[in-house]
């Protein structure tokens, strides 16, 4: 029987080599789909630790086994995501992004080496659990169509396939010390809204001759609001906005056409697509009722994610004896989104939070910020925790 302070003794061992290797993928970040050197560094580093790893999966992504004791009775698989952001870094450390315009922003860098910490801790302890632990590290989170969805096309859940799974991801809003579970729905879907107005160009000064794609575009902005304020279920949480609206070169010349992008959030299937009906039907309908045209493109993203109750139950189970039951809370519904509900989907999945936030190391930016940046004393808990909560999931199979 593997025990707590067992764990806590290799996470302490092990946490300097971690924080080492996080500190070289943050400061090589490299992009959605184009992770190519860092799954060289990760398989470099799974094979210094006995572990041979398939490579190649989803072009970029890597699976690999820990093989326990009777490893055919029972698999728990781990995710990691290795992809960055377009951001420029403006964190003044020793370990700053390298490459121009490319930030480790969410905290892929902290997942990935989090995740090569347990899989040390774990291959170490191999003779004492039975099962197999499937290591997933996937490139791609930060865009559609999503590298959880592709590893999955790929055969990353077969050969075998776990009987459970779990996420772990950062965040700065909770305290170091401190991680968060919650049970059944968590993260919404999301899906990318494009849309391209149509009219007539021509002088601003005879506008009697042009049909206004600006004017059309902002009716259609504001039509667009009762999809949300007026046909969606207050008890189903939605949200859609826009981030982006582009058009014309000149204030006195009226364009041709108008671009909009915006996203759409939703946490029941059946009415996000039939959202996606409504907002193109208005967004036509408002164009075509001021002489012109809309074009619409709905870029269908992530599923909403859900938390299966009883890895759930399991995982927080043992996080309160991992770091007490004072440290362990709650998470509230989120409207943001992640590729790993593809796998909640497919097997019973657990994904939780660690948290990373110190406000006197400045370590509260949220993600996807320049600033964003983590409590590194939150890799030893993180690296460590993820090892006792897989041993637990194991043990309760």
């Amino acid at each position: 029987m593997i025990s707590v302070n067992e764990i806590k003794a290799l996470a302490s061992q092990y946490a300097d080599d971690i924080i080492r290797m996080r500190r070289h993928i943050h400061a090589n970040p490299e992009l959605s789909y184009a992770e190519f050197e860092t799954a060289k560094y990760v398989a470099e580093q799974l094979r210094n630790m006995g572990i041979e790893p398939q490579e190649g999966v989803a072009e970029t992504g890597l699976v690999a086994l820990i093989k326990g004791v009777d490893p055919s009775s029972k698999v728990i698989a781990l995710r990691g995501d290795m992809d960055a952001l377009p951001i420029q870094e403006a964190n003044d450390i020793p370990y700053k992004s390298k490459n121009d315009g490319v930030m480790h922003a969410c905290g892929h860098d902290v997942h990935t080496a989090c995740l090569l910490g347990a899989a040390k801790i774990l291959n170490e302890l191999r003779d004492k659990f039975e099962g197999t632990i499937k290591l997933v590290f996937q490139p791609g989170e930060e865009k559609n169509p999503g590298g959880a969805s592709l590893m999955i096309k790929a055969g990353a859940l077969e050969n075998p396939k776990p009987n459970r799974m779990m996420g772990q991801h950062v965040m700065p809003f909770i305290p170091v010390g401190k991680v968060g579970f919650r049970e059944g729905q968590y993260m919404a879907s999301a899906d990318e809204i494009y849309l391209t107005v149509k009219g007539k160009g021509g002088h601003a000064a005879l506008p009697d001759k042009v049909i206004d794609p600006i004017l059309i575009a902002s009716h259609i902005l504001v039509a667009l609001q009762q999809v949300v304020s007026r046909n969606a279920d207050p008890k189903k949480p939605t949200v859609l906005s826009f981030g982006t609206i582009n058009g014309g070169q000149a204030q006195n010349i009226i364009p041709d056409e108008v671009k909009i992008s915006g996203t759409f959030r939703a946490l029941n299937e059946e009415w996000r697509f039939d959202a996606h009906k409504r907002i193109k039907a208005i967004a036509q309908g408002v164009a075509e009722g001021m002489g012109g045209s809309c074009d619409v493109n709905i870029d269908v993203g992530y599923p909403f994610l859900s938390n299966d109750v009883q890895t759930t139950k399991v995982a927080r189970k043992a996080a309160e004896a991992y770091l007490g039951s004072e440290n362990v809370v709650d998470l509230d519904l989120w409207m943001g989104a992640e590729d790993f509900a593809y796998y909640t989907h497919e097997v019973p999945c657990t994904f939780y939070r660690l948290g990373t936030g110190n406000e006197a190391k400045g370590t509260t930016n949220g993600v996807h910020t320049p600033n964003f940046n983590i409590d590194e004393d939150a890799i030893e808990i993180g690296i460590g925790m993820m090892a006792w909560l897989t041993v637990n999931q194991l043990d309760q199979i």
